[in-house]
């Protein structure tokens, strides 16, 4: 009896080492044949940038809770929380001459130097290697490219930027690389600034309207019962082939002083995924507007309030 029970441990020991090496090889198997991701999916690495809706922060260095201030979350905060694209004014800073992150003037809202906000885009991209960023700006006072050249080479994020090939011709909207082309070719920040590009001198540092048309921005209807061109692409004054970005920032306005303020109060119902007046409604109407097509950027206030993340998967199919 006791010799039967031997046996039978040692059956019991021997196997699961018979069934051991197919278990390896199964697990080996799954691990190399694992796809790499790109901004932490990897159906992501297929498509081509302009083929993908990204949930964009609006002034995303303006950061507290005072009203003139648009998010909440640090910039970094902003990134991990699955942020990749990032737009925010400069304005110059009339004590260096410098430009600063300001919203309308410094005086108003200074986030600090254009160089500092740029450490910390480099700083999250150099511990995130598989991810692809852009960045936006704002060129209101008329900087110079050079001068904004000199920034990202001293902050040394230049040399993530990524360069169309053909420029400074415009890429169409089928011209663009994948996602995970951009990453193997380690060119994984995409940089725009509203006015004052010259891809001639400076190549990675594109116009927007080149590239992108808008939608009217500082809506104060809860509702956002349009997506009207706004200010239109120069390559394609229709909107017909053009990438474009829906402002989905509400205002609300001061009474008395006509003032308009992003409504902080309300963000909650704006960035819903689903829901009157939430992103997804908007993309819907964008989408009946434009032939089908979903917005490429949908820039939020307060992205941390409601759903912006969820619905940008959403939007992605993913």
């Amino acid at each position: 009896m006791q010799v039967f029970g031997v046996s039978l441990l040692v059956a019991s020991l021997i196997a699961p080492a018979v069934s051991l090496p197919l278990s390896l090889t199964s697990l080996t198997s799954l691990f190399t044949r694992a796809d790499p991701l790109c901004n932490g999916y990897p159906q992501l690495c297929t498509r081509k940038y302009s083929e993908i809706t990204f949930v964009g922060t609006h002034d995303s260095a303006f950061i507290g809770p005072l009203p003139s201030q648009n998010q909440e979350k640090s910039l970094t905060d902003q990134l991990n929380a699955g942020i990749r694209f990032l737009q925010s004014q400069t304005q110059r800073f009339e004590i260096d001459k410098t430009p600063h992150m300001c919203h309308t003037d410094c005086a108003l809202e200074d986030g600090g130097s254009v160089e500092s906000y740029l450490r910390e885009v480099k700083g999250w991209l150099d511990k995130n290697t598989r991810e692809v960023i852009t960045v936006l700006l704002t060129n209101p006072d008329k900087f110079g490219m050079d001068v904004f050249d000199g920034i990202f080479r001293k902050v040394g994020i230049e040399k993530f930027a990524f360069r169309p090939k053909g420029s400074p011709d415009a890429l169409g909207m089928g011209d663009w690389p994948t996602l995970g082309e951009m990453i193997d070719a380690g060119q994984r920040l995409v940089v725009f600034v509203d006015y004052g590009a010259d891809e001639k001198a400076i190549p990675y540092i594109l116009d927007e309207f080149n590239h992108f048309f808008e939608t009217p921005f500082e809506s104060t209807d809860k509702s956002f019962n349009q997506c009207k061109l706004d200010r239109a692409n120069k390559k394609n004054p229709d909107g017909k082939s053009s990438m474009y970005i829906m402002n989905h920032n509400l205002q609300v306005k001061i009474p008395f002083v006509n003032i308009l303020l992003p409504d902080r109060n309300s963000a909650g119902r704006t960035n819903a995924v689903s829901g009157d007046g939430s992103i997804g409604d908007q993309v819907d109407t964008c989408k009946g507007t434009w032939g089908g097509r979903q917005p490429n950027v949908v820039l939020v206030d307060y992205f941390n309030r409601g759903e912006s993340i969820k619905a940008q998967r959403v939007l992605n199919g993913l």
